[in-house]
């Protein structure tokens, strides 16, 4: 069981980096599903990335990890009226993908899921 849940521990880590650079690297992917009434929206892309790479960071040391998950946890809440609005205006094009209304209810079916994920590792440590 400790080496799945290492592995599981490693996959977050691995998963929220790479999708915290990538607020840096495709920031124009992110613009046109940050809700309208949010205003700053390149600021809230910004801030988006580095919450994923500083919480996937302190999900490394059993010291910071608890914080991170709260930090993590809470971070996928803000995102729901992301993933609602994706819902609400599917389908539609973003960039070369179309999000279709399956994609859409799974994305936001998604994020109660990844929050369990990440609160199964409040004491996980990496060995």
């Amino acid at each position: 069981m400790r080496l799945i849940k290492n592995m599981s521990l490693l996959i977050l880590i691995i998963g929220y980096t790479f999708t915290g650079v990538n607020h840096f690297r495709n920031p124009a992917s992110y613009y046109p599903i940050i809700p309208h009434y949010l205003p700053y929206p390149v600021l809230i892309n910004i801030l988006a990335g580095v919450f994923e790479i500083v919480f996937a960071m302190m999900l490394i040391s059993h010291k910071t990890r608890p914080w991170a998950v709260y930090g993590t946890i809470l971070m996928l809440a803000a995102f729901l009226p992301v993933h609602i609005g994706m819902v609400a205006n599917a389908p539609f094009k973003l960039g070369n993908i179309t999000v279709t209304p399956f994609i859409a209810w799974a994305r936001l079916t998604l994020q109660p899921v990844l929050m369990l994920w990440v609160a199964w590792h409040t004491k996980t440590s990496l060995n």
